[in-house]
C-alpha cells in the first residue's frame, strides 16, 4: 500500500492492476483509516483517470453480494453527490417514474454523505427495507419493474472507507463510483455529476465497464441531475461512440425555475416531496423537475427516442398512478417479506 501511496503522491497515475491491487489490500487487509484517507485525498488531488475508476469499480463489484440477474434492459440512475444544492430526492423520485413506465431499474444508493438526506434516507422514512438480498431484488426487479440496493449492505467491505468517507465529508472517487457499483449488471444508465469537466470522461467510463447505452448529465448550477435553471451539459454514450450535448429547459418543452424551488429538507420532508410528486400534487418545479429527469432516464435507456419523448411518458407514468404504484408495491414488499 506504502509503494501505492507514494506514486500517488507524486501525482503519477495508477495502472489499472496497481489499482485493482490497492483496492483488494483496503478491502481484505488491515489498513488504518489514515491510510484510507490518504489514499481516497491523494487520488482526488491528483485527479482520477478511467483506468483507475475502472479498476475500483471492478473490484468492488467482485467483492460485492452476488445479485443474480434474470431480467433484461436493466438500468440505474443515480448522481454522485458532491453539488452542493441541497435539492429533495430528485433521481430516487425519478426511479418510480421509471419504473412506472416499464423501465427496470436496479436502484443503488446510499445514506447521506456530503447532502442532507440521500436516497436510502428517505426510503426508510417511506418504509422501505435497506436490507434486501438477492432473492429480494432479483424478485422485485421481475415483479416490479424496480428494486432498491442499499450500498452499506450490498458492499460489506466498504464499511471502513464508508466511515473514513462520512468522517471526510468532501467529495472522493467514492462520488464518482458510487452510481457504478452497482451489483447488478447493467445494460443501461443516467448518471449525474457535479463536475462538468468529468461529462466524458464518465461516459468513456461507462463504456469500458460495458454499458450499451449511457447519459452522463451535468444540470445548470453545476447539479448532479438535469436542472430547470439554465443550460445543461450532457454526454451520451450510444453504440460505441461519445456526444457532447447541451439543452435548456425551453428546448424540450419546460420552463425554467431558479434552483431554490426544489431545495429539499431532511428526511421526513424529503419524504412528502416524493410522494407528493408521485401522487400527482407537488409543487409545479418539483413536478418538472421529476419529469424531466426521468425523461432523460427513458432516453438513457432506449425507451424514447428523444428527450421530449421520454417527459411525455414520464408524465403519463405519474398521471395514471404507475409510478405511485411501484412505490406503494416495494413497501407492500417489505413489510410482508419473511426475513
Amino acid at each position: 500500500m506504502r509503494t501505492h501511496l507514494i506514486k500517488l503522491s507524486a501525482r503519477e497515475n495508477l495502472e489499472f492492476e496497481e489499482m485493482a491491487e490497492a483496492m483488494e489490500i483496503i478491502l481484505n487487509d488491515t489498513v488504518s483509516d489514515s491510510e484510507v484517507a490518504a489514499f481516497l485525498m491523494a487520488l482526488k488531488a491528483k485527479g482520477e483517470t478511467v483506468e483507475e475508476i475502472a479498476a475500483l469499480v471492478e473490484v468492488l463489484r467482485e467483492n460485492a453480494l452476488p445479485i443474480r440477474r434474470t431480467m433484461t434492459n436493466v438500468m440505474d440512475n443515480c448522481g454522485t453527490g458532491g453539488d452542493g444544492s441541497h435539492s429533495f430526492n430528485i433521481s430516487t423520485t425519478s426511479a418510480f417514474v421509471l419504473a412506472g413506465a416499464n423501465v427496470t431499474v436496479a436502484k443503488h444508493g446510499n445514506r447521506s454523505v456530503t447532502s442532507r438526506t440521500g436516497s436510502s434516507d428517505v426510503l426508510s422514512e417511506l418504509g422501505v427495507a435497506l436490507d434486501f438480498g438477492p432473492e429480494d431484488t432479483d424478485l422485485m426487479l421481475q415483479e416490479n419493474n424496480i428494486a432498491f440496493l442499499f450500498a452499506p449492505h450490498v458492499h460489506p467491505k466498504l464499511r471502513q472507507i464508508m466511515k473514513v468517507r462520512q468522517d471526510l465529508r468532501v467529495p472522493t472517487i467514492f462520488n464518482l463510483i458510487g452510481p457504478l457499483i452497482n451489483p447488478v449488471e447493467l445494460d443501461h444508465q443516467f448518471l449525474g455529476i457535479y463536475d462538468r469537466s468529468q461529462l466524458v470522461m464518465m461516459a468513456t467510463v461507462m463504456k469500458r465497464l460495458g454499458r450499451k447505452r449511457a447519459v452522463v448529465i451535468n444540470g445548470a448550477g453545476h447539479m448532479d441531475e438535469a436542472s430547470l435553471a439554465g443550460e445543461n451539459h450532457m454526454a451520451l454514450l450510444e453504440g460505441g461512440a461519445i456526444y457532447e450535448m447541451k439543452f435548456t429547459p425551453e428546448s424540450v418543452g419546460l420552463p425554467t425555475y431558479p434552483l431554490e424551488e426544489i431545495a429539499g429538507g431532511d428526511s421526513r420532508e424529503n419524504a412528502e416531496i416524493l410522494k407528493n410528486v408521485l401522487e400527482g400534487s407537488a409543487a409545479p418545479a418539483q413536478r418538472d423537475t421529476v419529469l424531466l429527469n426521468a425523461g432523460l432516464g427513458m432516453y438513457a435507456a432506449g425507451a424514447a427516442d428523444s428527450i421530449e419523448a421520454g417527459i411525455a411518458l414520464a408524465r403519463e407514468s405519474i398521471e395514471t398512478g404507475n409510478a405511485l404504484a411501484k412505490l406503494r408495491n416495494m413497501i407492500r414488499y417489505s413489510d410482508e417479506r419473511v426475513i
